[in-house]
């Protein structure tokens, strides 16, 4: 080897090792940066003329596992899913409190019976007769603060999925321009890890949303596909269209066309079901909150404002009900009609008949339909409105069953099957914060070791000083030689 050759050799190594330093230090430096991925500097010999003449960069490579990173993404996807329904089951019991609660619907319920117990023992007594209204007040208002909470979160799921649809959206947009970049410095043969690392971050921010699988592509772009195949981009990115209402009532569904559905490049697209396109995330877990949970929980309370409505509107427990006439509970102040049910608990009030602030007390004891006061030790039609409470009847609309209940055990049953859903639900919402948390472990894990970069580095600094030490004495060769 002539000495211009060694010296081209030495002079390779030492940008070599200079490049290394650089991808070191940005290893260092990035370690707890999110969505970094480590990189290593690739090397190969340098051949100049058919010779190998010192060292050269090959590349940098940019270590990720892919399987990992899938599993990891699809983890956090149903992590985020079941975060959204347990809250709102948890929201749900809180509504409508635990039997052990002051003020929960199963306590105020207690509390009417009680009432009517000791308004028995003493009819003549205003302050009694009172006590009954105000306790029967509470009950319809506990069932109407249920309802406007079924309805804000569906209001709140609905105004989530637009600011979703508009994440997905400007994200998809965002990738097809990094996925231009991509292309255009690889082609270049250029280094692209910087410009992976955010397509990286902007896929994870859409499969939180969507769980999505990646069909990587030619120069380092990549193709993105919804877990059930949607098509999200492939060249051009797909565009997600959904329309907020705002405000939502009982009455409002997807199926009557009062609520909006998801479109696909303007087609409409299910999120849930056989067909479902863009399932098993948090998009998806809102659309089942305001279209399924909520709606079924609106359709319990509703059942349970009817057993009450109805009960207390039998002529059996006030004989001066006409059939059809509106009893103590009223929907909205009038009689309540079968085919009216939906959204029944929001309507559900006392009669204003017998409201303190307004109305006659004396009707609870003589009848709400009474021309004029009775005897005021008459206790028959308040025991007989205890009665109709205590007496076991099968509730004629909800999904509790064909078994007769007390409405203490229908209202039981209701707040014991919110329970169990909010106990189902922050099951399945720990396994999958578990099974998310152990995989980001796994891919820190496969992270920047700054321990490791410090050895390699020192490696680096060694064959530095190397290289530059070859260089010091191929320096003095030539001096040597001048010098003859």
């Amino acid at each position: 080897m002539s000495i211009s050759s060694a010296m081209t050799a030495a002079l390779s190594g030492l940008g070599v090792a200079s490049r290394n330093a650089e991808v070191i230090s940005g290893n260092v430096s990035n370690a707890l940066t999110e969505g970094y991925a480590r990189r290593e500097l690739q090397r190969a010999t340098q051949v100049l003329d058919g010779q190998g003449n010192g060292v050269r960069v090959a590349g940098i490579l940019r270590h990720t596992d892919l399987q990992l990173l899938q599993d990891r993404r699809t983890a956090e996807a149903s992590r985020a899913a079941t975060a959204r329904l347990a809250e709102f089951h948890a929201n749900a019991e809180k509504a409508l409190g635990t039997p052990d609660q002051a003020g929960s619907l199963s306590a105020r319920l207690a509390d009417l019976d009680a009432a009517l117990i000791s308004a028995a023992s003493r009819p003549d007594s205003g302050a009694r007769l009172e006590d009954i209204a105000r306790r029967a007040e509470a009950v319809a208002t506990k069932l109407n603060e249920a309802s406007a909470l079924v309805q804000q979160e569906r209001m709140r799921a609905d105004a989530a999925i637009g600011e979703a649809v508009a994440t997905i959206n400007t994200t998809l947009e965002q990738l097809a321009e990094v996925n231009g970049q991509i292309a255009r410095l690889s082609a270049a043969r250029r280094d692209t890890s910087a410009l992976a690392d955010e397509q990286q971050r902007l896929v994870d921010r859409i499969a939180t949303l969507v769980p999505v699988r990646i069909v990587p592509q030619d120069h380092g772009r990549i193709a993105l596909y919804s877990l059930d195949g949607a098509p999200l981009l492939e060249g051009r990115p797909a565009r997600l269209e959904f329309t907020p209402v705002g405000v939502i009532t009982p009455e409002m569904t997807l199926a009557g066309g009062a609520l909006s559905g998801l479109a696909l490049n303007g087609r409409p697209v299910a999120t849930s079901g056989g067909s479902a396109r863009l399932g098993g995330g948090e998009l998806a877990a809102l659309f089942a909150l305001r279209d399924t949970e909520a709606p079924a929980l609106q359709a319990r309370l509703d059942a349970v404002a009817r057993d009450l409505v109805e009960r207390l509107s039998d002529p059996a427990s006030d004989p001066t009900l006409a059939a059809g006439a509106p009893g103590l509970f009223t929907d909205a102040g009038a009689a309540f009609s079968g085919g009216d049910e939906t959204g029944l608990a929001a309507r559900i009030f006392l009669n204003p008949l017998v409201d303190p602030a307004a109305g006659e007390l004396w009707r609870l004891r003589d009848g709400l339909a009474a021309a004029a006061p009775g005897p005021p030790g008459d206790a028959r039609i308040l025991q007989a409105r205890r009665e109709a409470l205590l007496a076991p009847r099968v509730p004629a609309s909800g999904d509790f069953g064909g078994v007769a209940r007390t409405s203490e055990g229908l209202i039981s049953d209701l707040v014991s099957g919110v329970a169990a859903e909010r106990q189902a639900s922050e099951r399945d919402e720990s396994f999958a914060a578990a099974r998310s948390e152990t995989l980001r472990q796994m891919e820190l894990e496969g992270g920047v070791d700054t321990d490791m970069e410090l050895q390699i580095l020192m490696q680096v600094e060694q064959a530095f000083a190397a290289n530059a030490r070859v260089l010091t004495t191929l320096d003095e060769l030539l001096q040597a030689i001048t010098r003859i």
